[in-house]
């Protein structure tokens, strides 16, 4: 009897630490070219983090790599920690250089039709909180219409 109160009493010890909080959500909305030579390409990355709390929400960081096809965009990470307010989203632009050459041909290829979309992947951790740090595992597949990619 007294092992049986025990473990009810610890089972509702575990539903403490539960905060019920939901992980945010980090999309890549668009990426921006700046400059475009022939050895090295800078964009800019601009990412919405959605935070689907009742609490705002402390982003340190955001750790990335991007994949245009098979081949590494780019990977780095965001400079400043930043506040997400409760139940709204907060958006991030990320300077990106890049080195296409090797992939020029290929890419040359897929931008003779600058309508169809090539697909891309987000790969990363989105590093949250204060006093305690929380990471939040990114992974997200979608597509990039290379006629909406224009420089400024």
């Amino acid at each position: 009897m007294l092992g049986l109160l025990m473990l009810l009493t610890l089972s509702g010890c575990a539903s403490w630490f539960d905060t019920g909080t939901r992980d945010p959500e980090v999309r890549l909305v668009r990426v921006e070219l700046v400059k475009a030579r022939l050895v090295q390409q800078k964009f800019r990355l601009h990412f919405r983090v959605d935070n689907p709390n009742d609490d705002n929400l402390t982003v340190r960081s955001l750790h990335y790599r991007l994949y245009l096809d098979d081949w590494l965009l780019s990977e780095g990470e965001s400079e400043g920690w930043f506040t997400v307010e409760a139940n709204n989203h907060a958006s991030l632009v990320i300077p990106a250089r890049t080195n296409l050459w090797e992939h020029l041909r290929d890419l040359t290829r897929r931008l003779k039709h600058p309508h169809e979309p090539i697909p891309y992947r987000l790969e990363g951790e989105l590093e949250t909180g204060i006093l305690l740090r929380h990471d939040v595992h990114l992974e997200r597949k979608g597509e990039i219409i290379p006629a909406e990619i224009t420089a400024e």
